[in-house]
């Protein structure tokens, strides 16, 4: 008599052919590991050495951490960035639905990875910046807050970003076939608000604005801020629930294939859709 283990794997429901969860977990305590050595770092030296940028400590302590971020996320954006480039599925149209499936649930840990850079850069890292700024004299674009939010945390979650659709382009077939709008607004949104930081520093230099959020000079980052949370939260998550839907019907309820083809009318199978 078979167990119940067997029976559902001659089912098809072994889930190690459609999930793995330990890319994602890898990734998200890789970056919880970062956030909290700024977190620790920012303690240790924000009020012993962070508070006079003319002084030789400030450049060996916080100018150094600033050569190490710019290096470390340089490194990281060709590393990854290339990866995902040099080892892209180059036969998509032959991809096994359940493969599909499990490379969504991979595409899912890099959108987690993402997600939690932009709210740890645009939630923690700001909400710091803007109190440290309301206490200590802004005497530089260099500040102890400035380093770990605009030269760690932003290129981090940038590179996420791109990473995330990089790889729905060069492995997801929806994907490759077309430019999801709501995709591109949640990477690009988020993405240009590292531009908006140079005219944040430019009107404070020249205009000594207030640290308060409500300052026009700010309102930048909260539209692209919500152009992200718009685009992740709404488009991508009804394209992603619509499209396992559909496999998790082919793969398991025997549906045909042709419910896979989100564009089955379209004339050239190499144009580029937008939806």
């Amino acid at each position: 008599m078979a167990s119940s283990t067997d029976t559902s794997n001659d089912k098809g429901y072994d889930i190690s052919q459609w999930y793995d969860s330990k890319p994602v977990k890898i990734g998200w305590l890789a970056m919880l590991g970062i956030g909290v050595f700024w977190v620790l770092y920012q303690r240790a030296f924000g009020y012993s050495h962070g508070l006079d940028s003319m002084t030789p400590e400030f450049d060996s302590v916080w100018m150094g951490l600033w050569r190490f971020n710019i290096l470390a996320n340089a490194v990281f954006f060709a590393t990854t960035i290339g990866w995902i480039w040099v080892t892209r599925d180059r036969n998509l149209a032959n991809l096994a639905p359940k493969l599909e499936l499990k490379r969504y649930f991979y595409w899912m840990g890099w959108l987690v990875c993402y997600i939690w850079g932009v709210y740890y850069a645009g939630s923690y890292t700001l909400e710091q910046d803007a109190a440290w700024h309301q206490v200590i004299i802004r005497d530089t674009s260099f500040t102890a807050s400035h380093i770990v939010a605009f030269y760690g945390t932003f290129p981090l979650y940038i590179t996420c970003g791109v990473a995330t659709y990089l790889y729905a382009q060069t492995r997801l077939p929806l994907y490759s076939q077309a430019t999801s709008f709501a995709l591109v607004a949640a990477v690009v949104g988020p993405m240009f608000i590292l531009p908006n930081v140079g005219l944040n520093e430019w009107g404070h230099a020249f205009w000594f604005v207030d640290e308060l959020f409500s300052a026009p000079l700010h309102w930048g980052f909260v539209t692209l801020g919500w152009c992200g949370l718009f685009g992740a939260a709404g488009g991508v998550a009804a394209q992603i629930v619509s499209r396992m839907s559909n496999l998790a019907d082919v793969i398991w309820n025997n549906a045909p294939k042709s419910i896979l083809d989100p564009f089955p009318g379209q004339v050239n199978p190499n144009a580029k859709a937008g939806y």
